[in-house]
């Protein structure tokens, strides 16, 4: 036994206590103390100073600041990975989520609990609506077992549906993590090679009360080639550190575990699992047979519509309605599915479709500087090629135009106001402001010297993912789009619009042969698919 430094004082309080605590370096605890608290405290002052952020415009408002975080939040979802990789379009998910006692924190509002099941509801309906071909099963942990909230099924209505019912119960009890790994690699056992297998964990919970060994369960994770990816919301913990990097030997851990640090980090920690992951070679295959490419038969079924109902074979269910297998002529309720007499993938063609976009995604567009965006070459692109918006006015030509302007005096004798769409959307500086917070805070100056030396790369990677212009430029079509068009092509479309205007530059004519209209050289990009030529 490891013998204690601290002499017994009895009816000492604790500060007495610190006062006469030996330490091994010789020095007072108080001292120690109050110099970690000062640390603390100048961390907090450097890395905490987001009111500082906030500047005032020449106006005399922050809307232009307002404005700016706004446009940068928008431009930071978008700012994706675009290089085309070979990714598992055809994937099944395993959900776990922690049930457990400690679920009952409330520090993510309102709970940890309520706020995973939300979270958990949005995530269903976005990774449907990124992988329309895949298929979801859901597990929760509770008093020590594992427990099936949803089946592995490709409808998200069933899943949601079951998500919502957990909002009638109360966690309690302990999390089994190897109890719900085994059901996990349980339900994913029979998925087919084709496709990936994958385990999400929301665990709140700093321990795992486990019937057996929990090693042997990640062996045979790894041995079924499951990739496990871990949200904490708590702490990192040993054993999911130890699971992430053994499920995914071919990937950075730091990508597969994660801590929650706010709801909204929270948030794009679980939204971005609904991008398919990228296909890996096996060591299999790279040690024997090469990777080679296999085909998939999937069937396209059509509509029936019955005067009667009839007995679907997904559920047995009476319906009027549903789809008729293209192989055994079953009927089913809903796609994409399994045709559970013959094992045929049904889908539709737009479920395809909409799973090509990962495979080429589209690039990302560039900010355009104010140089360029008056540009006299560029005098026709005053409004967004989408939604044709106009775009906000150089400062300068704003400032000379409410000055042309002061004179003029409205009928009820007051004076005109400046347009607040000429406000920049960039913050103007004040010197004076500036100088002033210099002065008065040499201390935190040079206790951020590192950080203060990292300022200008800052200010270009901010300028990288915001325009100050409020123009965002497709490098194909050289077409101008507003923050708004970003988002909404990059996340929902996953096309650009100006590219896909040039297609009708293919013309018919006579008796239908095609004949194109020899303009100038251009590259097309459809879908992604990039074809040079004119």
């Amino acid at each position: 036994m490891v013998e204690s430094d601290d002499e017994y004082a009895p009816g000492a309080s604790d500060d007495d206590v610190e006062a006469h605590q030996v330490t091994r370096d010789g020095g007072s605890g108080v001292a120690n103390r109050s110099h970690g608290r000062g640390k603390a405290e100048d961390a907090f002052n450097v890395i905490r100073r987001t009111w500082e952020d906030v500047e005032e415009g020449e106006d005399g408002t922050i809307a232009g600041t307002i404005d700016s975080l706004l446009q940068q939040g928008k431009r930071k979802r978008t700012l994706k990975d675009t290089t085309p990789l070979q990714r598992g379009i055809i994937r099944h998910l395993i959900l776990i989520i922690d049930l457990s006692a400690a679920m009952t924190e409330k520090d993510l509002r309102p709970t940890r609990y309520l706020l995973t099941i939300r979270y958990c509801q949005e995530f269903v309906t976005e990774f449907f609506e990124q992988n329309p071909i895949s298929q979801i099963g859901i597990i929760g942990m509770r008093d020590g077992l594992a427990t099936r909230i949803s089946d592995m099924s490709g409808n998200p209505s069933d899943h949601i549906s079951n998500l919502q019912a957990l909002r009638k119960e109360d966690p309690n009890g302990q999390p089994s993590l190897q109890n719900a790994l085994d059901m996990a690699r349980a339900a994913l056992f029979h998925a087919p090679s084709h496709g990936t297998r994958e385990i999400l964990l929301l665990f709140g919970s700093l321990l795992s009360s486990d019937p057996g060994d929990i090693h042997t369960t990640i062996a045979s994770l790894v041995h079924s080639h499951i990739t496990t990816t871990v949200i904490g919301l708590s702490a990192q913990v040993a054993i999911c550190s130890t699971l992430v990097k053994r499920t995914n030997p071919q990937s950075n851990p730091q990508k597969h575990y994660n801590v929650a640090l706010d709801e909204v980090n929270y948030r794009e920690l679980i939204m971005r699992l609904a991008t398919p992951p990228e296909s890996h070679t096996q060591a299999a295959a790279a040690a024997g047979d090469s990777n080679k490419s296999s085909l998939l038969m999937m069937g396209f079924p059509s509509r029936v519509t019955d005067s009667k109902p009839s007995l679907c074979a997904c559920h047995s269910r009476p319906t009027t309605g549903g789809y008729l297998c293209s192989r055994c002529s079953s009927k089913v309720c809903s796609l994409p599915t399994t045709c559970p007499a013959c094992s045929l993938t049904l889908i539709l063609s737009t479920h395809l479709a909409r799973s090509y976009h990962h495979l080429f995604p589209l690039q990302n567009w560039k900010t355009v500087s104010w140089p360029r965006a008056t540009d006299p070459s560029q005098k026709h692109k005053a409004q967004c090629f989408s939604c044709q918006s106009p775009f906000p006015v150089h400062p300068t030509i704003s400032t000379k135009s409410t000055a042309g302007n002061s004179s003029n005096v409205g009928a009820d004798g007051t004076s005109r106001q400046a347009d607040i769409s000429q406000i920049p959307t960039k913050p103007m500086l004040s010197d004076a402001r500036n100088a002033e917070s210099a002065s008065t805070e040499p201390s935190r100056l040079a206790l951020a010297g590192s950080e203060l030396s990292a300022l200008p790369q800052r200010r270009n990677e901010d300028h990288q993912t915001f325009s100050e212009s409020g123009r965002y430029e497709c490098g194909t079509c050289a077409q101008f789009f507003c923050v708004d068009c970003d988002v909404f092509c990059h996340e929902i479309v996953h096309n650009c619009p100006g590219c896909l205007s040039r297609e009708q530059q293919f013309l018919l004519f006579g008796d239908g042969e095609g004949e194109q209209i020899d303009t100038e050289p251009m590259d097309l990009d459809l879908n992604g698919v990039e074809i040079n030529g004119r």
